[in-house]
């Protein structure tokens, strides 16, 4: 199973979307499994269902963290390159899917937090909910990434 198949179903399976992405990638992190559902679980519903950034894409934001990310506070133009790699993948979520704010892509109203109770996964979830396919636009924004550096 590539990363975009299994992000999507790491989703379905009912962790958030970006525990999808940032667990699928765990071969390529070196981060156990259960160390990267753990990293990135305040990040889903778009930051703890704030309806903010999407989860997908702060998952996809916190792979590359963790493969290429800067250390040293004072490296300026090592900060500024990972910034540039982080507007990149961003720019390209964007291009399939107009946004990169969880509400935005769900057409959600809301403004500030939402109710933090988890939606139930139904099948009535998965059909009103897109989130499955901006999981797996995510995972493979990665994978095109991870193959072209």
């Amino acid at each position: 199973m590539n990363h975009k198949e299994y992000a999507m179903q790491l989703f379905k399976d009912g962790y958030n979307c970006s525990q999808a992405v940032t667990a699928a990638f765990s071969d390529v992190t070196g981060v156990s499994f259960e160390d990267s559902v753990k990293i990135a679980s305040s990040f889903g519903g778009g930051m703890g269902r704030m309806r903010e950034v999407c989860g997908a894409v702060s998952g996809m934001f916190l792979v590359l963290g963790m493969i290429e990310g800067y250390s040293d506070p004072k490296d300026n133009v090592s900060k500024k390159a990972h910034y540039e790699k982080v507007q990149k993948l961003a720019e390209e979520f964007k291009k399939e899917h107009c946004s990169i704010i969880c509400r935005e892509l769900l057409g959600l109203d809301i403004k500030g937090a939402d109710d933090p109770t988890p939606a139930e996964r139904t099948a009535t979830y998965y059909k009103k909910r897109p989130c499955v396919e901006m999981v797996g636009t995510a995972a493979e924004i990665l994978d095109r990434y991870l193959e072209n550096k």
